[in-house]
């Protein structure tokens, strides 16, 4: 920061451009200042809650001229610390959190077109419920945070969700963009173009950049029928390679109306169980691994017998299984697939890897990962979920024994070796769907190649050349 402004003074200057009840200081600000596992926080100037791209790129251009570093937030539900100011120890100067939850408005949606125009602060639950509203469906499958993450966060993570086999992730799901860049100009690339071959297509840079290229203000995405069939099923599946077998079995017995895949070990429903009110057990039976399925339709027609054919055709593998009878039922059957992030934080800490392998090692990876650590670590539970049907699976060890576990994670750094150091060998990714933020941006160096590093520091550079913009996370 330059010696003749001091943060008074920056302050009053923020709160022109914004107005009075658009900044937030001191302990009103603290609840930004801590990411949602509570694993990351620090300290900023303030909070400033911009309601226009206009107003954005305005607060951009001041902190550039004074040197301050602009941290983005959108709701705040990152896993990586992404979101929140560094730390003392991080800091390189002055800070800002940017958040963007007041631009929430759904600006356009063309039902011809099949696409919505939305701000980034937009609800993911909004844009959701915007786009039923006109008999169009928005699939972004996030539905454990939908109320409170918003659509700026899951464009820069990219996010994910159950319905990735199906529709593919955040960058699948947008045809333009809206960004202020790090010097405070705005590009405009708010096209709702399918087919747009005119050179680089730029909006892919700031998808999955975590906001250290720009700004996401405003997108348009892409709208789909609505669905008019569901049904679901869960599975209780012999081993891990059963599933993978069974993903594909499934994939040519019922084509694109295979939308979620989610594998489930005994480890999870133990913790659900234990800790989720109105959770019950799926089968009488306390099987080891479970698989939940949802098949969907654009026409309203029965799926039901389509399931059951294809899971009575698969073969040796599958122990039981079960259909919804009714939403109700399914519903109940989603909830223990939702809730497992929360019963284990209600359980206690773990370590978190969200890791993808192609879909065909998926097995391979788990039965890997599981002999390498319980060499090592005798006791160690191990929680295993996820999204099989695109590879990303969830891979949480914990002790059970909290004294234990507590020396277990002062050891994360040789655990996320050793199951990275895997992921790696089988062409994997150490980050499938969370992103790398502050929590990955070291890791990332041993398995990217030198290449690619210096490929994406040019171009941190090229945009960003005072390192002011989210800095200190991916890279």
């Amino acid at each position: 920061m330059t010696a003749h402004n001091n943060p008074a003074t920056i302050l009053a200057q923020l709160q022109k451009i914004v107005g009075e009840h658009g900044i937030l200081t001191d302990q009103d600000a603290s609840v930004h200042y801590q990411d949602r596992r509570g694993r990351y926080s620090g300290q900023a100037l303030a909070v400033v809650f911009p309601t226009t791209t206009q107003q954005v790129a305005q607060v951009v251009s001041l902190c550039v001229a004074q040197g301050i570093a602009i941290i983005p937030q959108g709701g705040n539900t990152g896993m990586c610390g992404g979101s929140v100011p560094l730390a003392a120890s991080d800091q390189m100067g002055e800070q800002i959190v940017l958040n963007l939850s007041r631009m929430n408005r759904v600006c356009n949606i063309d039902e011809i077109n099949y696409t919505m125009t939305v701000e980034a602060g937009c609800t993911l639950q909004q844009a959701k419920l915007a786009a039923e509203q006109v008999n169009r469906y928005f699939p972004l499958g996030l539905s454990a945070i939908a109320a409170e993450c918003e659509i700026g966060g899951n464009l820069s993570t990219n996010a994910g969700g159950v319905n990735v086999l199906r529709y593919g992730m955040m960058r699948d799901l947008v045809l333009g963009l809206e960004v202020v860049l790090p010097d405070g100009r705005i590009w405009n690339g708010l096209r709702s173009l399918r087919k747009d071959n005119t050179g680089y297509d730029l909006k892919h840079l700031f998808i999955g950049a975590e906001g250290t290229l720009g700004i996401i203000t405003t997108a348009v995405l892409k709208l789909f029928p609505r669905l008019q069939a569901q049904t679901t099923a869960i599975v209780a599946v012999r081993d891990a390679t059963t599933a993978v077998n069974l993903l594909a079995h499934l994939r040519a017995t019922c084509g694109d109306r295979l939308s979620a895949f989610e594998i489930i070990s005994r480890s999870c429903l133990n913790l659900v169980l234990r800790h989720i009110p109105d959770t019950h057990e799926p089968f009488t039976t306390k099987y080891e691994w479970q698989v939940l399925i949802d098949l969907a339709d654009v026409l309203p027609i029965p799926l039901e017998q389509s399931l059951r054919d294809a899971l009575n055709t698969f073969g040796d593998g599958v122990l039981e299984f079960f259909i919804a009878p009714d939403t109700h039922q399914a519903a109940a059957w989603w909830k223990l697939r939702k809730h497992i992030s929360e019963a284990q934080k209600i359980e206690g800490i773990s370590i978190k890897h969200d890791v993808s392998v192609p879909i065909s090692r998926v097995a391979e990876f788990i039965s890997l990962a599981n002999a390498a650590l319980m060499q090592q670590y005798p006791d160690v539970r191990i929680v295993i979920f996820g999204h099989i049907g695109d590879g990303n699976i969830h891979y949480n060890p914990s002790l059970p024994d909290a004294t234990k576990n507590n020396v277990f994670i002062a050891q994360s750094a040789q655990v996320n070796q050793l199951i990275y150091d895997i992921v790696h060998s089988l062409g994997g990714s150490i980050s499938a769907e969370h992103g790398l933020g502050q929590l990955k941006r070291n890791e990332i160096r041993h398995y990217k190649s030198a290449l690619e590093i210096e490929l994406m520091n040019n171009i941190k550079q090229m945009l960003d050349p005072n390192n002011l913009m989210n800095p200190k996370k991916v890279l």
